[in-house]
């Protein structure tokens, strides 16, 4: 892990996968983001028996779903994702955002800039229309965050 945050607007988590990847010669980014794939965590049961409880992202190329849960306080965010086995991209984006934001706060998720995707190094490695998924993955979890915070809240 580098000294430096690639963002101070970053949580910490999210800025140590970042580093990873700027750490690693851009022929492996692709690699690394497939072993993020891997550890995408599985849905809770509550909201596997109900998918109607999930948002999906429509500008992802393959079925991508997902909730946001926020403690009343905004003291911690939670990510919850549904994505096909068959969808290696799509899930490693996702996994990076679960992992990345997963514990943080609300206002620390609400601050990240909305080019982190970009700051992953992959923009060469696949298509625009899938780093454009990713955006929308990240815009949508803001977006429920602040809906659940109610008014007022920025975004």
């Amino acid at each position: 892990m580098s000294s430096t945050a690639p963002s101070p607007a970053l949580p910490e988590k999210l800025a140590e996968i970042v580093d990873d990847f700027q750490a690693v010669e851009e022929r492996d980014r692709l690699l690394l983001l497939l072993e993020f794939s891997r550890e995408l965590a599985d849905l809770p049961p509550a909201y596997g028996k109900h998918p109607e409880l999930l948002e999906q992202v429509v500008e992802c190329q393959t079925p991508l779903f997902l909730k946001v849960d926020v403690a009343d306080d905004g003291a911690r965010v939670d990510l919850h994702f549904s994505a096909p086995p068959e969808a290696p991209t799509t899930r490693g984006f996702a996994s990076v955002l679960q992992q990345g934001l997963a514990g943080a706060t609300a206002a620390e998720v609400l601050a990240v800039p909305d080019d982190t995707p970009d700051m992953l190094g992959l923009t060469r490695a696949v298509t625009p229309l899938r780093m454009r998924g990713m955006g929308a993955m990240l815009m949508r979890i803001k977006r429920q965050i602040a809906e659940q915070l109610g008014p007022g809240t920025a975004s």
